[in-house]
């Protein structure tokens, strides 16, 4: 699988979307579309995740490579496969401020990696708890830009142990990285430093039930 790991990475560098294609139509012939996501897809977008941390890649090809790779997982790995039948219900915001950015990145990579997850947008902290609580969402990703925003996942936090939610909450952005324990602090359940840790988090609070 290396060779086609690097290949495959080569081609979405290149934003070679036909040759990407290519690359997954072949090898799936051979094994089966989740293999493909888990070992070619995913690996690939962590080390341009990687890139991206390092100063090697802009960011701009961290998220060109993954809206390539949303689009051909949709295509081999619909939405309704039997393959995701056993992921938890999960959804992705940011939280109390308006940069989209890193959201839409992680949004990208998570559904690349063959992950089904509901886009929120923007979120207050009262009208997110209330569709948390109505949607019974299992994990929740937000995203924030500002400490303040960051702050109030303490308050969200608090609303649903009080409620007796049972969710797991995945936080990223700048005021995470300035202080790597803010995610305990506000009670978070992990913290991502950039996006391509983000699928290797969710099967580890998993507890590998994916």
């Amino acid at each position: 699988m290396e060779t086609i790991v690097n290949e495959f990475m080569q081609a979405l560098l290149s934003l070679d979307r036909l040759a990407a294609k290519r690359i997954l139509e072949n090898t799936v012939k051979k094994v089966a579309p989740m293999k493909f996501v888990e070992e070619v897809v995913a690996v690939a977008l962590e080390r341009i995740g990687a890139g991206w941390q390092d100063g090697t890649l802009a960011l701009s090809q961290v998220y060109m490579a993954g809206r390539i790779c949303e689009n051909l997982v949709d295509e081999v790995l619909p939405p309704g496969d039997p393959d995701r039948k056993d992921q938890p219900k999960m959804a992705i915001c940011v939280l109390s401020d308006h940069h989209k950015l890193g959201k839409i990145i992680v949004y990208s990579v998570l559904r690349a990696g063959g992950f089904d997850l509901s886009d929120y947008g923007v979120m207050e902290v009262d009208d997110l708890f209330q569709r948390i609580q109505k949607e019974k969402i299992e994990i929740l990703l937000i995203s924030v830009l500002m400490l303040p925003s960051a702050l109030k996942i303490k308050l969200l936090k608090e609303k649903l142990t009080a409620s007796g939610i049972n969710i797991k909450l995945i936080v990223g952005g700048a005021p995470f990285r300035f202080d790597d324990r803010l995610w305990e602090a506000v009670g978070a359940d992990a913290m991502c430093k950039t996006a391509s840790d983000v699928i290797s988090v969710i099967k580890t609070i998993m507890g590998g039930k994916i």
